[in-house]
């Protein structure tokens, strides 16, 4: 099989293994935290932080829901690190914002994050500090053995067979499971353009 084909496949295999009351679970929680006037909090780091630049952008454009992430303040986010350390930026971001039970964090994470082998620990942070406010947690990751899947309230662990496409198939799908949110009609109040030109 050509390397083409085969990554196509595996693609294509580990999204067709997505459990769809996982899915439904994640859209009850989002229409939940809209009704409430919530905030969604989109927290990730590397290829998972451009992730939640582009997430953002389209929870608040076309579902209306307020939505943030701490990497689209450049300024603040490194002011942060450089003064809190890169493990806490991230939570003190939600501190400062005021994180509460009517908000909801979603993490986008390749491997979910391990404190037994100090892995995003800014990530895990964020999970418990998210935890002690009451905040609903939805996380979409790539490791079953990951801290988000162990401490989130919906987590969707991608069934990835070959370890050799963890990082491609996880980050590839993460931008599939947020256009799948946004586009849900539970959720979606603005039709994107080109679905809108007739």
């Amino acid at each position: 099989m050509s390397f083409s084909k085969e990554f196509i496949s595996k693609n294509i295999s580990s999204l067709s293994k997505v459990d769809n009351k996982i899915l439904d679970k994640m859209v009850s929680i989002l229409v939940e935290c809209k009704n409430k006037n919530g905030r969604l909090f989109l927290i990730g780091v590397g290829g998972s932080a451009g992730h939640c630049s582009h997430a953002v952008n389209d929870f608040r454009k076309i579902c209306n829901l307020q939505s943030f992430t701490p990497t689209d303040n450049v300024s603040e986010l490194t002011a942060r690190i450089n003064d809190e350390g890169w493990e806490n930026s991230y939570k003190n971001y939600l501190k400062g914002s005021k994180l509460n039970s009517d908000d909801v964090i979603m993490v986008y994470s390749v491997g979910g994050g391990s404190k037994e082998k100090n892995i995003s620990v800014n990530l895990i942070n964020c999970i418990d500090y998210s935890k002690e406010v009451g905040c609903k947690i939805i996380s979409v990751i790539g490791k079953e053995t990951g801290y988000a899947n162990k401490n989130s309230d919906v987590c969707l662990v991608f069934d990835i067979d070959d370890s050799n496409f963890i990082t491609p198939i996880t980050e590839g799908l993460t931008s599939v499971i947020w256009h799948f949110l946004v586009s849900h009609p539970d959720l979606m109040e603005n039709k994107t353009t080109w679905e809108s030109i007739k």
